[in-house]
């Protein structure tokens, strides 16, 4: 697609700390309504690459445009899903749901139907007036992903969303999320480790080298939707897994000792 239907536009991103460089040289472009995949060792700048377009870091360098436009800062046009949900305890499911909406002045009737609708959209139908304690692992996620959803963003960070989950959770997080994004479509940039994750959600997978970050290779995933689970017992499934794991695993290995030895 041209540059017209991109979303997302990187050119020549470049981040440092200090005199380290986490990021060199990142040049990718997301079109609208894909759902793409990070993956890469650890320290390779995957977590720094999403903050800086959620405007929560500022790139050394380069060209980062949302529509067109240029990221100088967060806005309610992302949406950001943690590792951890950070739930409020004193407040309940709804109430959490929405702090977006009451923080941008934008609470009233109508907000409240588009929250009941997006709790049910999650799988909270019944829960909305729960507390955080009440709450399985897998639920406050869910509660994570209406509140980010609840802004109506244009484009969905989600950093390891899933880590702190079993892995039976983790998977029915998985398709879960693939029924959500069918659903509404939002541009979405997805970290993980997990590389069947990746594989099983996304349009095309960006694998980054090791430190400075860059991008090594773009898989493009050509699987059927909607993609039931046992998707990743096929043959082309493994094939693609497989693929991506020799792209990164030099690098993996060499991140590991690493920090065994640090």
């Amino acid at each position: 697609m041209g540059a017209a239907s991109n979303k997302l536009n990187v050119a020549g991103l470049t981040k440092r700390f200090g005199p380290l460089e986490a990021l060199s040289g990142v040049d990718v472009a997301v079109d609208r309504g894909e759902f793409i995949s990070i993956v890469g060792p650890s320290g390779c700048g995957k977590t720094t690459f999403l903050r800086i377009v959620g405007g929560l870091e500022t790139a050394s360098a380069g060209v980062i445009e949302l529509d067109g436009r240029g990221i100088v800062g967060p806005g309610s046009d992302r949406g950001f899903v943690f590792q951890s949900d950070n739930l409020l305890p004193w407040r309940d499911v709804v109430s959490n749901t929405e702090i977006g909406p009451e923080l941008a002045g934008k609470l009233g009737p109508e907000q409240r139907a588009r929250t009941l609708k997006l709790l049910e959209l999650v799988g909270l139908k019944g829960f909305e007036h729960y507390y955080p304690r009440q709450l399985s692992g897998g639920m406050r996620q869910r509660v994570n992903l209406a509140r980010a959803l609840a802004v109506d963003p244009t484009l969905l960070l989600m950093d390891e969303p899933f880590s702190a989950l079993d892995a039976q959770t983790r998977e029915i997080m998985q398709t879960e999320l693939s029924r959500i994004w069918e659903e509404g479509k939002k541009t979405v940039l997805f970290v993980t480790h997990q590389i069947d994750e990746a594989v099983y959600l996304s349009d095309r997978v960006f694998v980054f080298a090791r430190r400075p970050g860059r991008v090594n290779e773009v898989i493009d995933i050509d699987l059927p939707r909607p993609r039931p689970l046992d998707i990743k017992r096929t043959p082309a499934f493994v094939a693609y897994v497989e693929r991506i794991w020799k792209l990164i695993e030099n690098d993996v290995r060499v991140s590991v000792l690493e920090e065994h030895e640090g």
